[in-house]
């Protein structure tokens, strides 16, 4: 029960349940109070917001040095004022007095236009990527030297930032070395205004981000030796049809058989309808496969040397015309490792769609094996006639031989092993060919010998 001098205010609000109400009854007083909390809450909110912003923006703008002269200054000023110790006084005076000379310094961080203009985006491993910074002060007065930081990948560019009159502009050259394979994020660029002293600090970084790609080395493998079968139109196989391109025999005409598969001659002379039988030609359609397991390779430099071999395959087969699938290893979680598995097709579209996507490829531990791959591409990738197997030297005889054998006989399957520690060579494995390459150059020779032999 509410008492109250003023006459009351009923609200009523009915709930989900036709039978269930709920009845507030309140003053126009304490609705008055109720709205004056809200307001001093919400108020409150936002103050405390605010402190924090200041907090966390003067968190970032004073260095560590800056919190030893601010913390001198209050204690400087609090002990002196607490104790009359002159010398305190002086010393907490100083450093507010240094603090201030300060703060000058960090104006114009934000007077500058920073364009980033590279050459190209993308380029060989080993390289260089080169390109320039243009930096314009686009302020109304003079903007005192400063300092641009421009992150690349992992490291950190610092550039410095002359003295520049409004409207000038300076073009800082850039350099940036491509020593591994991968995508380089470069930028946003930022620039950095601090004091002599190093007591506070000033950024400004704006939204220009480029990725650099950083391609594998490939070499130039021969055309008609691409995947050691010379045909572009397709290859015949073992499957017989009544019309194709490729003749095999001629048998007895059956109830059926299309008339103008018969053949003249040997009726004549057998006194029966006789037609012609063909083998099925189809377009050889290749599939490139590439193990990711660090298991299966000695070192780093092993497994750079099989992703390049892999990318020259594709790249080749991709000029040639050829349908293509690159196919690689996939991450598996080690919780449902063992029973998940798992591929990741790269796009074949072009020769730099392919090569942008093997800058993305990386050994894993918690992957496929090589057979695994093989067994699960020769169940989702239909009438392929070539397979080219790349892995590391780590992977045995037994274990190519039950990676080929995931494929119909019918697809001809070549091994490329990569091992730094050995000699080029050829050799017949079971029905399928196996290379050795020590260095990427060994691929294009054994290809051109495979296609010879």
């Amino acid at each position: 029960m509410t008492v109250s001098n003023e006459a009351p205010a009923t609200r009523t609000s009915a709930s989900s349940g036709p039978s269930a109400r709920t009845r507030v009854t309140t003053t126009a007083r304490g609705e008055r109070g109720a709205r004056a909390g809200v307001w001093v809450v919400t108020a409150a909110r936002a103050v405390a917001a605010g402190v924090r912003a200041v907090a966390d923006r003067a968190g970032g703008a004073v260095m560590p040095a800056g919190w030893l002269v601010l913390a001198a200054a209050t204690l400087g000023l609090g002990l002196g004022a607490a104790f009359g110790w002159v010398e305190w006084l002086v010393a907490g005076f100083a450093s507010l007095v240094m603090l201030a000379l300060c703060v000058p310094f960090l104006f114009g961080a934000r007077a500058y236009d920073v364009v980033v203009r590279l050459a190209h985006e993308r380029v060989v491993v080993g390289g260089e990527l080169t390109g320039e910074i243009v930096i314009r002060n686009r302020g109304r007065s003079t903007a005192l030297p400063g300092r641009l930081d421009l992150p690349v990948g992992d490291g950190l560019v610092e550039l410095g930032v002359p003295l520049m009159r409004a409207g000038h502009f300076v073009a800082q050259p850039l350099t940036i070395p491509a020593l591994r394979r991968g995508i380089i994020t470069v930028g946003p660029p930022t620039a950095v205004r601090t004091d002599p002293v190093g007591l506070l600090r000033r950024e400004r970084a704006w939204d220009d981000v480029r990725h650099v790609y950083v391609h594998p080395r490939t070499v130039a493998v021969p055309s008609t030796s691409a995947g050691l079968v010379r045909d572009l139109e397709g290859q015949p196989t073992r499957r017989l049809v009544d019309a194709d391109m490729s003749f095999h025999a001629i048998r007895e005409y059956a109830p059926g058989d299309a008339r103008r598969q018969i053949h003249w001659k040997s009726t004549a002379k057998t006194g029966q309808l006789m037609v012609r039988q063909f083998e099925e030609s189809r377009r050889s359609r290749m599939a490139v496969m590439l193990g990711l397991s660090e298991k299966e390779f000695a070192d780093a430099d092993e497994f750079e040397l099989a992703v390049s071999a892999a990318a020259s395959l594709g790249v080749q087969a991709v000029r040639d015309g050829r349908d293509l699938d690159v196919v690689t290893g996939a991450e598996i979680p080690r919780v449902v490792r063992g029973r998940l598995r798992a591929i990741r097709d790269i796009s074949a579209a072009s020769p730099r769609a392919l090569l942008d996507g093997f800058c993305t490829v990386e050994a894993l531990e918690n992957t496929m094996p090589l057979e695994g791959i093989c067994r699960l591409t020769a169940e989702t990738k239909n009438d392929l006639s070539i397979a080219l197997i790349v892995c590391g030297s780590r992977v045995t005889t037994p274990t190519l031989r039950r990676a080929a054998l995931a494929f119909p006989a019918d697809t001809a399957v070549i091994a490329v092993v990569c091992d730094e520690r050995a000699h080029p060579r050829m050799q017949g494995i079971g029905g399928f060919t196996v290379l050795t390459i020590g260095v990427l150059d060994d691929l294009a020779s054994l290809m051109l010998r495979g296609a010879g032999a």
